[in-house]
C-alpha cells in the first residue's frame, strides 16, 4: 500500500513538474518576443533623431533638456510598476504597458512642436520602464523554473530588436519620413505584442510578491544600501548606452561629416556587438562569474570607446573611411562591454534578501533608468557648452564606473 501511494505521489509530481516546465518554456518564448519588440519600439527613433531634432527646431542643449521628459516618465513608471507587480503580478502590468509604449512612439513621430515631442517622450518613458521592470521580474522567475541561465538571452533579443529597427531607420531614411517610420513601427508592434503577452507566466506562478519580503522599502537607509550600490553600477552602464543611442548619429553627422543613413552605423555597430555579447552572456556569467564579467566589460568598453572617439573625430577630415571604421570599433567595444551588465545587475537586485524581487528590481530600475534618460540630457548640455566629442567623455567615465561597481555583485 505504501509503495502504491508513493508511486501515485511520484507520478503526480512528475506530471506537475513536466507541465510547469512546458509553461515556463512557453513563457520564455513569449518573453523573448516581448523583449525583441520592446527593443524595436524603444529604439525606433534613434536613426531619425537628427531629423526629429531639426523638425522641432531644437539645438543640442534644448533636445537634451526635452529628453528629461522620458526620465520623468521612466521614474514614475518604474515606481508604479514595482507596486503594481507586487499586487497584481507581472502579466497584467505588461498588458497595459504594451499599449502605452507604442503610443509614445507614435506621438514622437507626429511631433512638429516641442510640446508634442515632450508628451511622446514622457509616454514612452512611462510605458518602457513599466514593461522593463515587469519583464525582468518575470525573467528572473523563468530562469529559476527552467533551472538554467537565460536572463542574458532576453536582453540579447532586446538588442536584436534595437539593431533591426536602427538598420531599418537608416535604410529608409532617404525615402520615408520620420513620421511614417515611427507611426508605422508603433502601430505594427502594438499588434505583435499581443500574442507574445498571452504566453507569459500567469500571476500565480511569477512569484511577484515574494516570500517573507517587504513590498514597501525606504528610499534611503541601511537596508537599501545594496540596492543603491547595484543601481549606481547599472546607472553607469545605461548612461553610456543612452549616450550612444541618442548622440551617436549626431556625432557622426555633425562632427565627422557623415551623411544621413551612414551616421546610423554608430548605433548599429554598438547594437550588433551588444547582441553578440548578450547571446554569449549566459555562458560568460557562468564561466567568469557576474562580478568579473561586469568588471571586464566596463573597463574594455570605456577605454575602447574613449580611444576611438579621441582618434577618429580629428582623423575624419583627412581620412574619413578610416575614421568611420575606428569610431565604429569604439562603439562596438562599448556594446561588448555593456551587453552583460544589465542582466548581471538585475539578477543581483533580485537576490537581495528581505525585499520582494519586483520591488528590488523596480528600485534599481529607477536609479538605472533615470541614468539612461538623464545621461543624454547631461551629455547634450555639456555638448552645447563645449563640443559633442568632449561631452562624450561623460558617458565614457560612467561606463568605467559601472565596471568599478562590480564589487557590489556577489561572486
Amino acid at each position: 500500500m505504501k509503495a502504491d501511494l508513493w508511486s501515485v505521489v511520484s507520478y503526480r509530481y512528475h506530471v506537475m513538474s513536466k507541465d510547469l516546465l512546458i509553461i515556463a518554456t512557453r513563457a520564455r518564448n513569449g518573453l523573448w518576443a516581448t523583449f525583441f519588440f520592446m527593443g524595436v519600439v524603444s529604439m525606433a527613433w534613434v536613426a531619425r533623431i537628427p531629423e526629429i531634432r531639426d523638425a522641432n527646431g531644437l539645438n543640442n542643449a534644448q533636445l537634451g533638456l526635452i529628453l528629461l521628459a522620458s526620465t520623468i516618465g521612466a521614474i514614475i513608471g518604474a515606481q508604479l510598476a514595482g507596486r503594481l507587480i507586487h499586487t497584481f503580478g507581472t502579466k497584467p502590468v505588461i498588458r497595459v504597458a504594451i499599449v502605452i509604449m507604442p503610443t509614445g512612439l507614435v506621438l514622437m513621430g507626429l511631433s512638429v512642436s516641442p510640446i508634442t515631442l515632450i508628451a511622446g517622450l514622457f509616454v514612452m518613458g512611462l510605458g518602457y520602464s513599466s514593461m522593463d521592470i515587469a519583464s525582468n521580474t518575470q525573467a528572473v522567475v523563468i530562469e529559476k523554473l527552467l533551472n538554467k541561465r537565460v536572463m542574458s538571452s532576453f536582453h540579447a533579443l532586446w538588442s536584436t530588436g534595437a539593431f533591426a529597427t536602427t538598420v531599418l531607420g537608416g535604410a529608409i531614411a532617404k525615402h520615408v519620413s520620420p513620421r511614417d517610420n515611427l507611426v508605422g513601427v508603433g502601430i505594427a508592434c502594438f499588434f505583435f505584442f499581443i500574442p507574445a503577452s498571452l504566453e507569459l507566466l500567469p500571476s500565480h506562478l511569477d512569484n511577484h510578491s515574494g516570500e517573507d519580503t517587504k513590498a514597501k522599502i525606504p528610499f534611503f537607509g541601511k537596508s537599501v544600501l545594496p540596492l543603491w550600490g547595484i543601481g549606481i553600477g547599472l546607472l553607469g552602464g545605461l548612461i553610456a548606452e543612452g549616450a550612444v543611442s541618442d548622440w551617436g548619429a549626431i556625432l557622426l553627422r555633425d562632427d565627422m561629416g557623415f551623411s544621413k543613413g551612414i551616421n546610423a552605423s554608430a548605433f548599429a555597430s554598438f547594437s550588433l556587438a551588444m547582441i553578440t555579447a548578450r547571446f554569449l552572456g549566459d555562458r560568460a556569467l557562468d564561466y567568469f562569474g557576474p562580478r568579473k564579467t561586469v568588471l571586464l566589460g566596463g573597463y574594455v568598453g570605456g577605454f575602447g570607446m574613449g580611444a576611438a572617439i579621441a582618434i577618429s573625430v580629428p582623423l575624419s577630415s583627412s581620412h574619413p573611411v578610416l575614421a568611420l571604421v575606428l569610431v565604429n570599433i569604439g562603439f562596438a567595444c562599448a556594446g561588448l562591454g555593456i551587453g552583460p551588465m544589465f542582466p548581471a545587475y538585475i539578477l543581483a537586485a533580485s537576490q537581495v534578501s528581505g525585499i520582494a524581487p519586483s520591488v528590488a528590481i523596480a528600485r534599481v530600475g529607477v536609479i538605472g533608468l533615470a541614468g539612461y534618460f538623464i545621461g543624454p540630457s547631461i551629455t547634450g548640455a555639456i555638448a552645447q557648452l563645449t563640443s559633442l566629442p568632449i561631452a562624450m567623455t561623460y558617458p565614457i567615465l560612467m561606463l568605467l564606473l559601472a565596471g568599478y561597481q562590480s564589487h557590489i555583485i556577489k561572486k
